[in-house]
């Protein structure tokens, strides 16, 4: 068995791992297993669903607009050209380019970003660096609102707290919904509008119990169980 620091094994004692949580009384728990004094650490989201991601029909993805954002500042790359060019640095975008910056990432391993958004006109030319951007979860998705002539739009986004997500192999959707010093109304607020795209992605030939589980913790802290009903139902 692996051994765990001092500070997790204090953490973890708080939890009872057999126990589901009221949300009032998890996200009063969570900021005392946070481990880290040095940064605001994360805090994950982690939602088990009853489907399987090895048939097509059952693949949950898709992007939530969080509404207290994430707490992180993303960089955001477009590919655009013409009128989209002024568009998209007026929205806040970091980088915008077109063949030059696709030359750019190709010639120099220009990376410096967090998420990429593209005109539909201009994917022919990105998709010569998929194999470059994919693996990094950089590649622009129409699925996901990213391959878009709403430019501002999407920039906004971004920027403001959208997260994209993708169910694992495992049937696991992970997600930031926000940081340990959100406070937990914040939090569960962000939590429910990603509980709540997620009942709207239910696959049809979904069988079973959709959602199974849902679990929190910090970046380096214990997961706490939710009881999966009371997320899913309408705040009081």
């Amino acid at each position: 068995m692996a051994k765990v620091g001092k500070k997790f094994a204090a953490a973890a004692k708080l939890v009872d791992r057999q126990k589901k949580y009221s949300i009032k009384d998890a996200f009063e728990l969570l900021p005392k297993t946070k481990i880290s004094s040095k940064f605001d650490e994360t805090v994950d989201l982690a939602v088990r669903l009853g489907v399987d991601p090895k048939h097509a029909d059952q693949m949950v993805r898709g992007a939530v607009v969080l509404p207290h954002g994430t707490g992180k500042s993303v960089r955001v790359a477009v590919f655009a050209k013409g009128d989209k060019v002024k568009e998209a640095q007026e929205a806040g975008a970091d980088v915008v380019g077109s063949d030059d910056l696709v030359a750019r990432i190709q010639n120099e391993n220009f990376l410096d970003f967090d998420a990429a958004v593209a005109t539909p006109d201009m994917m022919g030319l990105v998709g010569k660096i998929g194999r470059l951007l994919g693996p990094r979860g950089l590649m622009p998705n129409p699925k996901v609102g990213t391959v878009t002539t709403d430019v501002s739009r999407a920039v906004r986004e971004l920027k403001g707290g959208r997260v994209e997500f993708r169910v694992e192999k495992t049937g696991i959707v992970h997600a930031p919904i926000g940081k340990v010093s959100f406070g937990s109304k914040k939090l569960e607020e962000n939590g429910r509008a990603l509980v709540e795209l997620l009942l709207k992605l239910k696959p049809q030939t979904a069988k079973g119990t959709y959602v199974r589980s849902i679990t929190i913790s910090t970046t380096l802290g214990p997961g706490i169980k939710l009881e999966p009903n009371e997320l899913q139902a309408a705040p009081a």
